[in-house]
């Protein structure tokens, strides 16, 4: 320890940057771990500690750290992680509903910085017009250094991030546009062959992109369940796609967003992979992102270059009033909050990874020379270096409009809620006793749990107590294990149960009422067929007597390659005690998974969900139908990708049909390779009925604050 400590003040000595990579690791490690530590208390974003960290270790600072090859590849995957994970996280049934907010955006975005920047290069900088539109171009151009901040809050499905994040998509695409052509243009490179190359370059890019990657994913995810190769896989197609977007002649950040989109569906929110994912990014390859960025910053350009200081004056003014009145025009055409206003700006305001491309390859695109040899530039130093400034202030601004933004959001949601009592609250239980589909079974739980349900989640394995066989306490504990596992990668706490007792029945029966359960999992193996005696006896042995919302499942594939759930819901189901608590699952799961939902009901059930789906949207049918006499007529609509969902009752229910006797024939049947999940609702009348805390926001996210839903479920959600 004595000898890294004086090297290091030997480096500092002789301003030298350190050449011992292990020691060079260990000072980017100890400032990724402290800087957030320490600048929390001082209410500071930890991001933009990173980047003033990154300033003072980097070649214009103490010259600890060179900003070398390692750094720029370390930060360019910071770079592609960033856009990827804004594709990856985005609610897809918000984003193409707000998809003409988020065109009218980016192109407020793109041309009010585009028209104020020009102006101010022509006639404040004095620049030539091509130098102008590029300066422009920068301006337009942002990258969405402030979406972690964003994400870790938990706010990323807001409708103004989504906005903002498509509207990223298009300013950033028509900036490096400009980038493209006023390059070619200064070469003199810009005919017929440039346009075609360029034109057939992007279609070609995004048809693979959007068309063969969910292919190969969908293949790959179905067939291997490892979790590193997942991982490994997922990364593959970040750089895949950052690869193909650069052959067509657009920046690599465009294809990592757009990958991210064409992986949304197939990676669950919920799921290890996408926990891994933010996990691995928001660690180590984000902030060596903005390490790298802060490395370029030189502070002493503050005090020795007048001209460089004027000049990065204008450029943060320019920058940010163009921001500003684009998140401003927004706000007031849709109406927004000031705090949507906030998330806005902030994301948008912030100038680096499109900005420096383009500075850069203005800086060294030379026009001519001068007769004493000196290049003439597309830019010139004091630009470059006005460029960097404007990239720490827009970057300082940005943290701190979002995460003020964000913050006062969070605090809106959750303010006047009333949280209810530990008893009231979502207790999910999953008893396990096969290791086969251990998995898939915590796989659902997770999709259909609220996203605060941290510690409501129980799986259990009994075994009998009459065994003599030690290897059966063994198995089951191995059992519980792997789903604990399971559970931890997504860092939700999965308490486990191992019971004894002389009946699987009895044993559910006593778990559901010791510990308040509210929702019941039960799996049927994927090779075995649905049998009348096995509903039966769940009826009379667990429907009978604990009121849960139950699902029993029966999985041939992984959920996350679902693209269809098709729901089956009798007449008289909205007048059901339980109808908004199942009806809360199949939309959780339908958000935390990507997939689209079809409904065949009556025509009254279906008013009911149609004003859910307005408030909150996702990708959905809705089918009319009410003979369950003749649901063969339907086979013909149903795919093999498709999960079937058949809500049924208990008898003597309001919703019970006699023909649901026939579920588990037709099931057998016709559909012996699909995925299907029977839901049992709560119902009046079941003898464990409990008092149940409607309130609770455990129960009701995401579709939180329904006005109305039956007579007695109308004050189950609140309005923001």
């Amino acid at each position: 320890m004595i000898q890294q400590t004086l090297l290091i003040l030997n480096a500092l000595e002789l301003n030298l940057p350190l050449t011992n990579p292990v020691l060079k690791f260990f000072i980017i490690l100890l400032i990724i771990l402290f800087s957030p530590i320490l600048l929390n208390k001082i209410k500071i974003p930890h991001l933009l500690g990173l980047i003033i960290a990154g300033a003072l270790i980097g070649p214009n600072g103490l010259n600890l750290i060179e900003r070398d090859n390692g750094i720029i590849l370390s930060g360019t995957a910071g770079l592609l992680y960033i856009m990827f994970l804004a594709g990856l996280e985005i609610d897809l049934a918000d984003f193409k509903k707000n998809g003409k907010k988020s065109l009218v955006f980016g192109l407020y975005t793109f041309l009010i910085p585009m028209f104020l920047g020009t102006l101010v290069g022509l006639y404040i900088l004095k620049i030539s017009i091509a130098s102008s539109l590029l300066l422009a171009s920068m301006f337009a151009s942002h990258t969405l250094i402030a979406y972690p901040i964003i994400s870790k809050l938990g706010i990323a499905k807001n409708r103004a991030v989504n906005i903002t994040v498509g509207g990223t998509m298009i300013t950033d695409t028509l900036a490096l546009l400009v980038l493209a052509i006023i390059v070619g243009m200064a070469k003199g490179n810009v005919d017929t062959a440039f346009w075609l190359q360029l034109v057939f370059g992007i279609i070609i890019f995004g048809l693979i992109v959007t068309f063969l990657f969910p292919i190969i994913a969908k293949w790959f995810l179905k067939r291997f369940d490892d979790n590193i190769s997942q991982y490994i896989f997922v990364l593959t197609m970040v750089f895949l796609g950052a690869v193909l977007a650069e052959m067509a002649s657009i920046e690599p950040i465009i294809g990592a967003f757009l990958a991210g989109l064409s992986l949304n569906p197939l990676i669950p929110h919920t799921s290890p992979l996408m926990n891994r994912i933010g996990f691995v990014g928001n660690a180590i390859f984000i902030p060596f992102f903005l390490l790298g960025v802060g490395m370029l910053i030189d502070f002493h350009i503050f005090i020795t270059d007048s001209k460089t200081i004027i000049v990065a004056l204008v450029m943060i003014v320019t920058a940010t009033l163009s921001k500003f009145l684009a998140a401003w025009l927004t706000q007031k055409t849709y109406n927004f909050s000031a705090d949507e206003r906030r998330l806005i700006f902030g994301l948008s305001n912030a100038q680096a990874a499109a900005t420096l491309a383009a500075v850069l390859v203005g800086y060294n695109t030379v026009l001519a020379t001068t007769t004493s040899g000196e290049p003439i530039r597309l830019f010139d130093e004091t630009i470059l270096n006005g460029t960097i400034l404007m990239i720490l202030v827009t970057c300082t601004i940005a943290s701190f409009v979002a995460q003020k933004g964000a913050k006062n959001l969070v605090l809106s949601q959750t303010t006047h809620m009333d949280l209810g009592h530990e008893e009231n609250q979502e207790k999910i239980l999953i008893p396990i006793s096969n290791i086969e589909n251990t998995e898939e079974l915590i796989t659902l739980a997770l999709a259909v749990k609220s996203k605060r349900n941290k510690e409501g989640l129980f799986a259990m394995n009994i075994v009998d107590n009459n065994t003599n066989d030690g290897s059966a306490d063994k198995l089951a504990r191995k059992i519980l294990d792997k789903a604990e596992i399971i559970a931890s990668a997504t860092d939700t706490n999965l308490k486990t149960i191992l019971r004894y007792d002389l009946s699987i029945i009895n044993g559910i029966n006593s778990i559901v009422r010791e510990n308040n359960i509210t929702d019941l999992i039960l799996g049927l193996h994927a090779k075995k067929r649905l049998s009348d005696s096995f509903l039966g006896d769940l009826t009379e042995g667990i429907l009978s007597k604990c009121n849960t919302t139950t699902l029993i499942y029966k999985s041939t594939q992984p959920l996350s390659t679902i693209k269809r759930h098709v729901i089956f819901i009798p007449a008289n189901a909205e007048k059901e005690l339980g109808f908004a608590f199942w009806l809360i699952k199949i939309w959780n799961i339908a958000q935390n998974t990507g997939t689209n939902l079809k409904f065949y009901a009556a025509k009254a059930t279906l008013e009911y969900i149609k004003e859910i789906h307005g408030k909150y949207p996702v990708e959905c049918e809705f089918i009319s139908f009410n003979d369950w006499e003749n649901l063969l007529s339907l086979t013909k609509d149903i795919s093999k990708s498709d999960n079937l969902i058949f809500v049924l009752s208990r008898k003597e229910g309001p919703s019970y049909l006699s023909s649901m006797l026939n579920i588990p024939e037709y099931l057998n049947s016709n559909f012996q390779n699909h995925s299907f999940i029977l839901i049992y609702p709560m119902q009046e009348g079941v003898s464990d009925t409990s008092k149940i805390n409607l309130m609770n926001p455990s129960f009701i996210e995401p579709i939180e604050k329904l006005d109305l839903i039956g007579k007695n479920i109308a004050k189950v959600f609140k309005n923001r």
